[in-house]
């Protein structure tokens, strides 16, 4: 056994253990969660659990470390990387000159193109395809709409300001470390004492601003300047601004585009002709403050969403177009294998619905078009896998969520969510502006249901309610359209004598009911929703790590193995001489490609052919012509292709054709080597 075999043979081992070992952390963290939300727990205990996953965390980093020694090769050059991306202007620091802003980049011309080509695909690969209604909502989005949806609430944390310098901290944070300092250095403290401290820190999320401020006093918190921190207020991670001139209507930069939709379901329904299921997409800017910005794209303060909302009868989820994804393989890390073995399973898609995997027919669908996505733009499938949201984790009304997570130097990232996020967002919407969110489906045959005959007390209605008395009694008809959503309303009325519905208090003085049946043609229902969410920075990064190597390991020599569809450039085109003659021939060939809208790169430049195609190689450009002195006495040139370096002689006249059927997979690098001519072409 050779000593790279022995090592691959080392490593695979250590991957096995690994995988054992991050699944007991997932389940040891999920463990922790629960104990730290059932709110019963001692604090001794939640501590041994918190130590046990400490422990297992630092397992699994050592064994890392080995496994880079045993495979060195499995290391990513983030240096060189990082070199390329900023000398080649792929992407580069927001306002670099004036000191820079964390979380902020702009995207150079080639990343631009890149992404430019890959939200194109994006296009047509769904909203085309699927035949989806796209809109372009705007980014600056009222109060009201994004406390309707819980994004004023769920995005604030408690800061505070260190007074000297004026840099924020998240205070629960801050005091939960001081805790953790006090305990560890204090290893014979007593078990009473510990505990106190222990029901502390578990509440520091939850406690108000003056109550926080008082605990960071007691436990000593300083700033770094030394000095005692400011007072405790609110930060939103959403950006909040006013609209219009007075300054009272509040407004916030939207951090997702998925409520625009939602609250435009009913025109959509309307442009679809009222049928179901429908989708609708939108692809644009969110913006999230982020307290600590890192990881270069992967987490910054503006980034590129594309959203889906798919619509669909919450009774009848399948999908037309499932039998066309339903052997498409997917690498699946369910819940239940990341609390046991912690390996993942290879399994197609229509096997995973069928089994009750993933949860029904138009999630498994979306999954396995986002991972034919991937695969479309160049993404390695070998670094793909969707991860299951672990029930800790899932909101309480969603039925189901995947995240195709993609494998960089930064781990697995999380790219895409694949929510079913059920009726939440419609009925949130609805509730809120009294607007009804429904479909109708159309029966083929009259249907006998249970309903509930109301008679309502106007004077008391009108006495209570005023002019929301028919907002009232609307709700009241909505819900008796159906007997199984107006028993629980019944139930409470007949044992309590009152009840809440849409917010509003009923009383049993001021409806009496029946229950009966009625024939019906069609049934409304507030659709569920399935959501791809695709955070296309993310992407985009992971894409240019994956496109990313070296030539024969040599740092010198880098390339961008872009697909043609999403290179930056298509086709390079150089001379190989200064002479006017050789040069007419490029400018010629160059404007016939970009006639063809083939973005095109012309070097003439007096470097040696070889470093003309290093540097066209560094950007990502797949195909590179060259004009020399038998093309000024047969027509014919070389084109050359990036990966394999090998050189076909084909006529001029060819070569739009053949690059644009390159670029729109109408013609492989195999079927082109068969047809023309291989020539062998040193590259000094």
């Amino acid at each position: 056994m050779t000593a790279t075999n022995a090592a691959a043979e080392g490593s695979g081992a250590l991957r096995d253990e690994l995988d054992a070992i991050n699944a007991r952390i997932t389940k040891q963290a999920s463990h922790v969660r629960e104990l730290k939300k059932a709110g019963t727990t001692s604090a001794d205990e939640i501590a041994a659990a918190v130590d046990a996953l400490k422990d297992l965390k630092i397992e699994s980093e050592s064994m890392r470390k080995r496994m880079e020694v045993l495979d060195p090769t499995a290391q990513f050059n983030r240096r060189v990387f990082d070199e390329l991306i900023l000398r080649k202007m792929f992407i580069v620091p927001s306002f670099e000159i004036h000191g820079g802003v964390k979380g902020l980049f702009d995207l150079g011309p080639p990343a631009c193109a890149v992404k430019a080509a890959m939200v194109d695909v994006w296009r047509k690969h769904f909203v085309l395809a699927e035949s989806m209604l796209e809109m372009e909502c705007t980014c600056l989005t009222p109060e009201v709409v994004l406390k309707t949806s819980g994004h004023v609430d769920r995005f604030t944390d408690l800061m505070v300001k260190d007074p000297a310098s004026g840099e924020c901290f998240r205070a629960d944070k801050l005091l939960e470390d001081a805790i953790d300092e006090l305990i560890d250095s204090n290893p014979d403290m007593p078990a009473s004492e510990r505990e106190g401290h222990m029901r502390v820190q578990i509440q520091a999320d939850a406690f108000s601003p003056a109550e926080l401020d008082d605990k960071l006093v007691e436990y000593g918190c300083k700033a770094p300047s030394g000095e005692p921190y400011g007072p405790s207020f609110p930060f939103n991670l959403m950006f909040k601004t006013s609209i219009g001139p007075e300054g009272t209507a509040v407004g916030y930069l939207r951090p997702e585009t998925a409520q625009g939709l939602f609250v435009n379901f009913r025109r959509l329904l309307d442009a679809n002709a009222q049928k179901m299921p429908f989708a609708a997409a939108q692809i644009g800017l969110g913006f999230r403050n982020e307290i600590a910005p890192r990881s270069g794209l992967l987490r910054v303060r503006e980034f590129c969403m594309g959203e889906i909302e798919h619509f669909v009868n919450p009774d009848d989820k399948s999908h037309p177009n499932f039998p066309s994804v339903a052997s498409k393989e997917l690498v699946l890390f369910g819940r239940d294998d990341q609390l046991g073995s912690g390996k993942t399973k290879s399994i197609a898609i229509g096997e995973a619905v069928s089994s009750g995997i993933v949860n029904n027919e138009t999630l498994g669908y979306f999954m396995a078009r986002t991972q034919l996505f991937m695969e479309r733009i160049g993404m390695d499938p070998n670094r793909l896998r969707f991860r299951q949201h672990l029930t800790t984790e899932m909101a309480h009304y969603a039925c189901d969520c995947w995240d195709l997570e993609i494998q960089s130097s930064y781990g697995w990232v999380e790219c895409v969510g694949h929510a079913d996020r059920a009726c939440y967002d419609l009925d949130v919407h609805s509730k809120a502006t009294k607007t009804p969110m429904l479909a109708t489906l159309k029966l083929d045959e009259a249907r006998e249901v249970e309903v509930a005959k109301l008679k309502f007390d106007r004077k008391a209605l009108g006495k209570t309610f005023m002019a929301d008395q028919r907002l009232v009694s609307g709700a009241l008809e909505a819900l008796a359209e159906n007997w199984a959503d107006f028993e629980p309303i019944a139930n409470a009325l007949e044992k309590e004598g009152k009840t809440t519905v849409d917010g509003f208090e009923i009383t049993k003085e001021m409806v009496t009911w029946k229950k009966t049946s009625k024939k019906v043609h069609e049934i409304k229902f507030t659709p569920s929703v399935i959501e791809p969410s695709f955070g296309m920075g993310r992407i985009l990064y992971s894409l240019l790590e994956h496109s990313f190597y070296q030539r024969d390991a040599d740092e010198q020599r880098c390339v961008m193995r872009f697909k043609p569809a999403v290179a930056p450039q298509k086709c390079a085109v150089l001379p190989i001489s200064s002479g006017e003659e050789v040069n007419a021939v490029v400018d010629e060939i160059a404007a016939e490609l970009m006639e063809s809208d083939l973005a095109t790169r012309v070097d003439k430049s007096t470097a040696s052919l070889g470093r003309r195609y290093s540097r066209a190689d560094e950007v990502g450009v797949p195909f590179a012509v060259t004009v020399d002195f038998d093309t000024l006495a047969d027509g014919t040139v070389t084109l050359r292709e990036r990966d394999s370096t090998v050189q076909i002689r084909l006529p001029k006249s060819d070569v739009t054709r053949v690059v644009f059927d390159f670029v729109h997979g109408r013609f492989t690098w195999e079927e082109a080597t068969a047809k023309y001519l291989v020539v062998q072409v040193k590259e000094d």
